[in-house]
């Protein structure tokens, strides 16, 4: 798998992470565990996100 395949398949595994304990939050009855996923989650997006655009411009985060 090439370089740019590879930070493509790790965006989609943070993505899915995140939604996943987005949903869990969603489902948490202690608020407390609740920001905790949120947290991780949005921690999650964002470094998606950032893997994203980096892979969109083809450079190497390495």
């Amino acid at each position: 798998m090439s370089g740019a395949g590879e930070s493509s398949g790790r965006v989609r595994q943070l993505r899915e992470k995140a939604r996943e304990l987005n949903l869990a939050a969603e489902h948490s009855t202690d608020p407390e565990e609740r920001r905790r996923l949120q947290d991780k989650a949005r921690r999650l997006q964002e470094q998606s996100e950032k893997e994203s655009k980096i892979d969109d411009r083809g450079m190497d985060p390495m």
